[in-house]
């Protein structure tokens, strides 16, 4: 009887123990990204939905708005903050077309750029802009937490223009976020090319030039030093990735496009425009196709055209 008594004892407080723990309130983590067949990737951890996005807006998750400052001040995500990718960019004491203007900051530079924003790399990030207009910033944006080791970013389908075609709730409120620590224990260079890789492996490598076709054939929009195209560049304008509300291609449609431009998963790609805005925004999305050897060039068309011993095609 006694050692009933002492097992139906310990079985309440067990319980008793049980019911405590499941009581205490916890941040609900992100929920994970679920999507229809018909957006589904080789890798479907970089975009998520509008709605995905609003079910998770109380669950922790870092907003940065790369649209510009008139827009974002106009109505924005709530919480959203405003980043520019030239925050992350070193642009002192040169110019476009100077070896390394425009290139990612230094690591320890970058790192203090990243945590003035308040993110210490534990949360998840998501990024929106306004595409297919502009110049793919919220890629860039993406592109640059994700070169400086941060693995949970997201970029928001279709970005502003398919949140307020839901009629989700705006706001103009400007959060200030608080200094986090934020530490880069090594660059992910996986995802980037330089100058001299691509210098060293023409012939072996896919160029893709993610610009117009004016710029492709040699107009000079931006202050290059020379017009033209990287040697047996390939021109595929980054907005050929997005439908017309800005949604990213279907895998189909993706794979279809580049396959008529001779160019399929097996090869090394480097993808590259003016300054690596938006050729960072195409490598982020070929890669969640499945095209896994893929890099952006961060100096892009500017150090290249800039340096006067370097072949420029047109």
């Amino acid at each position: 009887m006694k050692k009933i008594l002492s097992l139906i004892v310990s079985t309440v407080i067990m319980c008793s123990f049980s019911l405590v723990g499941c009581s205490q309130k916890q941040t609900p983590a992100p929920q994970q990204s679920s999507k229809p067949a018909e957006t589904t990737y080789v890798h479907n951890d970089l975009l998520v939905s509008a709605d995905w996005v609003k079910d998770n807006l109380d669950k922790g998750i870092i907003i940065l708005d790369a649209r510009d400052k008139k827009s974002y001040d106009a109505n924005h995500i709530a919480n959203a903050i405003n980043v520019t990718w030239q925050q992350f960019t070193d642009m002192q004491n040169k110019k476009p077309g100077d070896k390394g203007w425009g290139i990612l900051l230094e690591p320890s530079k970058l790192a203090d750029a990243i945590g003035k924003l308040g993110i210490d790399g534990t949360k998840t990030i998501v990024v929106y802009g306004a595409p297919p207009t502009g110049w793919a910033e919220d890629g860039r944006i993406a592109w640059t937490l994700k070169s400086a080791g941060i693995k949970d970013v997201k970029i928001l389908n279709g970005g502003w223009k398919v949140w307020e075609s839901k009629g989700y709730a705006k706001d103009t409120k400007v959060p200030a976020p608080k200094q986090a620590i934020f530490k880069i224990s090594a660059m992910d260079e996986s995802i980037n090319a330089t100058t001299d890789y691509i210098n060293q492996n023409l012939g072996k490598i896919k160029i893709i030039d993610a610009r117009d076709t004016s710029e492709y054939n040699g107009a000079t929009k931006y202050g290059e030093a020379r017009g033209g195209h990287l040697p047996k560049a390939i021109n595929v304008t980054w907005t050929q990735l997005y439908n017309s509300d800005g949604t990213v291609k279907s895998q189909k449609d993706i794979e279809t496009l580049l396959s008529s431009k001779g160019i399929n998963k097996n090869d090394e790609i480097v993808t590259y425009c003016t300054k690596g805005i938006r050729s960072a925004d195409m490598e982020l999305l070929l890669k969640m196709a499945g095209y896994d050897k893929t890099k952006n060039y961060d100096a892009s068309f500017y150090e290249w055209a800039g340096n006067e011993t370097l072949t420029v095609e047109k």
